[in-house]
C-alpha cells in the first residue's frame, strides 16, 4: 500500500457487503394476503357504489318489497276475490237443516193446518200461520211426504198449482165409500164431459164458442159444471160473452198439478166418422170466431 493512498476503514464496507449477503441468504416472508382481495392475475370489475348498501362480507335479509319473484299472500279481504278474467259461478243455496226438535214441532203444526184446510195451502201461507221461514216449511213438507210414503199411511201429501193438501190413499177409496154410505155424486154426462174438455183445452172460452164446437146448446152443461165447482167465470170476451176456465177443484179431482199435465191432443184417436164430425165442428167454430 502506497503512502498516497487513503487508509480505508474496514467497517465502511461491511454494510454493503452485509446487504448483498443478506439478499442471497435471507428468506423474505411475504405478507399475508387480504382475504377480500382477488387472486393474483384476476381482474375484478368494480361494483357500483351503494351508499346505503351493507358492509362487505355481511348478508342482509331482503325486505318484503325487495323480494322479487316471491308470491305475497293476499290480505284477508282479498282471499274471496276471484282471479282477474275468471267468472265464478253462483253457488246454489244450501239445503236447510232443521234441528230434530224444531222439525218435529213444525211437522205437527203443518200436518194439522193441512188437515183443517178444505183448500190447498201455499208454502207462504203455511209459513205465516206457523211463524216460520219458507225454507223451514219446505223442508218440513219434504219430510212429511217421506214419512207418509215410508210408513204406508192412509193419507198422502199432494201438491197442485194452488198449494199443498192432504188426500186419502187411493187404496182406501172403496172402504171410505162404504163408511160414508151417502149418495154418490152422479158422473158427468157426455154433454158435460165434452163441455169440460173444451173449456180445459181452450180456456178461457165463451159459451157461444162451446156451442159452436159441440154443435148444440151448452147452457145446461155449463150451468151444471159451475154448480159443481169444476169451472168458473173468467171475465168477458170482446163481444160481451162470459168466459169460462177450470178451477183448482178440477185439477184436484183429475190428479193434475197444472194444466200442462193434460193429456196431449195428439194422443186422442177417434174413429174416422167421429174425426170428420169433429173437424167440421171446429171449422164452423173457427169461422164464427174470426167473423167469417
Amino acid at each position: 500500500m502506497t503512502g498516497d493512498q487513503e487508509t480505508q476503514d474496514p467497517r465502511e464496507g461491511e454494510p454493503a457487503a452485509a446487504a448483498q449477503h443478506g439478499a442471497r441468504e435471507l428468506e423474505v416472508v411475504p405478507r399475508p394476503e387480504d382475504p377480500g382481495a382477488p387472486p393474483q392475475g384476476l381482474t375484478v370489475a368494480p361494483q357500483p357504489e351503494d351508499q346505503q348498501g351493507p358492509a362487505q362480507g355481511l348478508t342482509v335479509a331482503p325486505q318484503p318489497e325487495d323480494q322479487q319473484g316471491l308470491t305475497v299472500a293476499p290480505q284477508p279481504e282479498d282471499q274471496q276475490a276471484p282471479a282477474q278474467g275468471l267468472t265464478v259461478a253462483p253457488q246454489p243455496p244450501e239445503p236447510v237443516t232443521l234441528d230434530p226438535q224444531r222439525l218435529a214441532e213444525l211437522r205437527r203444526i203443518v200436518e194439522a193446518l193441512l188437515f183443517l184446510s178444505a183448500d190447498p195451502v201455499s208454502e207462504e201461507a203455511l209459513a205465516g200461520a206457523a211463524e216460520a221461514e219458507t225454507d223451514e216449511i219446505r223442508a218440513t213438507l219434504a219430510q212429511l211426504g217421506e214419512d207418509y210414503e215410508r210408513e204406508v199411511r192412509g193419507l198422502v201429501l199432494r201438491h197442485s198449482a194452488a198449494g199443498w193438501y192432504l188426500a186419502s190413499h187411493p187404496d182406501a177409496e172403496d172402504a171410505a165409500r162404504n163408511l160414508l154410505a151417502r149418495p154418490r155424486t152422479p158422473p158427468l154426462t157426455a154433454a158435460q164431459a165434452e163441455t169440460l174438455a173444451i173449456i180445459a183445452y181452450l180456456q178461457p172460452v165463451s159459451r157461444p164458442e162451446i156451442a159452436r164446437i159441440r154443435g148444440v146448446n151448452a147452457e145446461s152443461a155449463a150451468t151444471t159444471l159451475l154448480e159443481r165447482g169444476l169451472i168458473e167465470e173468467s171475465g168477458r170476451s170482446q163481444f160481451g160473452a162470459v168466459l169460462y176456465r177450470t178451477t183448482d177443484l178440477f185439477l184436484r179431482l183429475f190428479g193434475l198439478g197444472s194444466l200442462t199435465e193434460l193429456p196431449p191432443i195428439s194422443a186422442f184417436d177417434p174413429s174416422p166418422e167421429l174425426e170428420e164430425e169433429l173437424r167440421e165442428r171446429l171449422l164452423r167454430a173457427g169461422e164464427a170466431r174470426t167473423g167469417g
